[in-house]
This record gives structure tokens, sequence and C-alpha cells, in this order.
């Protein structure tokens, strides 16, 4: 007769594997799709019809700014090196934080993959936008209100990227559409490599650490936030494929702490992090991460109330 413990470590086993595969498999179409569509953009589209889309009237702005990812759907690692750009080149520091902290949450693939993950569960999806509209316009007027100095680290440098990068828009078809595969394969891999990495730690979370334990951390009003937002943060998941991490937590963790993990990850995760230290200076990055921090749970929580 097989002990106890070998029997738990075989079935752990066969927990782990079937949940790393699920994720995956489910996550990666979204993944590519993605992808595709945030290449296809960062190439045809010139970074001047972003700008154009901005009213000048702060509040208009920031409403509008986070809803911009819904028509240029460009992924959370696209963004941070166009809003930069673009801030540099004119448009107003609110509207930008507003753009790429919105923008990989509204994006029209994140919706659709969200709706896949939970379509037991579809109040999630709403949820999940809303708030990150909310929240993102929030911080939007907030920054207009306080941040008086430019943050970036060196403007020059970031108009002088677009120029190099920018000149692609003027050679012909063929080369956007070689540009446009070279970005797309190369976030593709990057991704792909965090995509896995998120996988495999959720499934040894779910596999290895006992029910009980998961359900007491999950269900905490406090702890279960707390928790998603250290977990969200590490694993640095893109937006298209964190909603099937998020959904294998559904029977363990609270709905409102699933919410804050689906919408400060995409806002702010370590690579994401890394990125805006390479455009921004610290002491700002350092606001937003604390604003973001701050905000995204409080408003999860005042979502359930009223909501879930």
């Amino acid at each position: 007769m097989l002990s106890t413990e070998v029997l738990a470590n075989v079935q752990g086993m066969n927990t782990f594997k079937t949940m790393l595969i699920s994720i995956v498999l489910e996550a990666m179409p979204f993944l590519l799709l993605g992808v595709v569509v945030s290449s296809l953009m960062q190439v045809y589209i010139p970074e001047q019809w972003i700008k154009r889309f901005i009213p000048k009237n702060p509040i208009l702005g920031v409403l509008v700014a986070s809803f911009l990812g819904i028509l240029f759907p460009v992924c959370e690692c696209g963004l941070i090196p166009v809003v930069r750009r673009l801030i540099a080149k004119g448009m107003p520091l609110y509207a930008g934080v507003a753009f790429f902290l919105a923008g990989p949450i509204v994006n029209p693939v994140v919706y659709s993959a969200t709706f896949v993950a939970f379509r037991t569960n579809p109040e999630m999806v709403y949820a999940r936008m809303g708030l990150a509209i909310a929240v993102s316009a929030c911080i939007g007027l907030i920054i207009y209100l306080f941040v008086k100095r430019n943050p970036l680290k060196d403007a020059r440098d970031a108009v002088h990227a677009h120029h190099t990068h920018g000149g692609a828009h003027s050679t012909k078809k063929k080369h956007k559409l070689q540009e446009a595969i070279q970005h797309g394969g190369g976030e593709f891999f990057d991704m792909g490599k965090y995509l896995i990495l998120g996988s495999f730690i959720t499934a040894l979370i779910q596999a290895f650490i006992p029910r009980s334990e998961l359900i007491d951390i999950g269900q905490g009003e406090y702890t279960s936030h707390l928790f998603m937002i250290g977990f969200a943060y590490i694993l640095s998941l893109c937006s298209t494929a964190d909603a099937f991490v998020a959904a294998s937590f559904m029977s363990t963790f609270s709905a409102t702490s699933l919410l804050t993990f689906l919408v400060f990850g995409p806002m702010i995760d370590l690579k994401g992090t890394l990125m805006l230290l390479s455009a921004f200076k610290a002491r700002f990055v350092i606001l937003l991460i604390v604003l973001v921090a701050i905000m995204v749970p409080v408003g999860a929580l005042a979502v359930g109330k009223f909501y879930f």
C-alpha cells in the first residue's frame, strides 16, 4: 500500500501538471492575438493620431485617455515607450498616465480574454473594466493637480528615439510588415516567458499549498488583497493572460481580491516598474506605485460592497 504522503505527492503532481497545461493553453491564443494587434498598431498607426484624440479640458482629457486603449490596443510593454514619446512631444502628462494605466485593461483583446476566463462570472469582466477606468482617471487628475514638473528622464532622448523609430513610417509597406512581424515575435517570446513562469508558480501554489491555508489567506478581508498585490507585482503577467491565472483562484480567493489582482497587475508590476524607471524619474514612479497600490484595493473593496 502506498503511504498517504506518497499519494498526496502524486495527487499534487497531477494537479500541478493539469493546472499548468490548462492555464498556458487557455491563455496562449489571447497572448498571441494581443501581440499581433499590438504590433500592427505600433507600426501602422502614427502616434500623432493618439495625441489628437485628447481634449484640452483636464477632466475630459483623463476620461478620454482612460478609454483610448479601446481604440489603440497596444499591450503594456509597448505602451510605456509610446506614452513617453507622446509626453515628450507635448501630450499632457496626466493624459499620458491615464492612457498607460487603463490601456492594457480596456484593450478589446483583454476584454475578450477576461470574458472567456470568467464565463461563469461575467460581472468580473465589467468590474475589471470599470475599476480600471475609475482608478486611471482619478490618478490622472491627481497628477494634473499636484505634479507640476516634467518627470521624464530626458525629453530630448524620447523625441530622438521617436525620430529613429519613426523613420519606419515613411518606408515601404513591405518594410512596415517586416517591422510588425519582428516586433510581434520579440514581444511574443518576451511575454510567453512570463506567462509560463507565472502559470508555473500559480500551479505550484494551487497544488502544494494546503487548501485550508489558501482559503485563510484568500478570504481575509485585507490579507487576500495584500497577497494578490504582491503576487501580481512579481508575476509580471501580460494583461491578455492574467485573467486565466485569476480564474484558477476563484474557489479559494474572494472576488474583490481577484479584482485587485486583475487591475493592479497590468497597471504596475515588476517588469513595468523597470520600464517606467527607464523613462521617468524615480520619485514620479514611486508616486505612481503608491497611488495605484492604495486606490486599486480600496476601489475593489468598494465594488464588492455595491456590486458583487
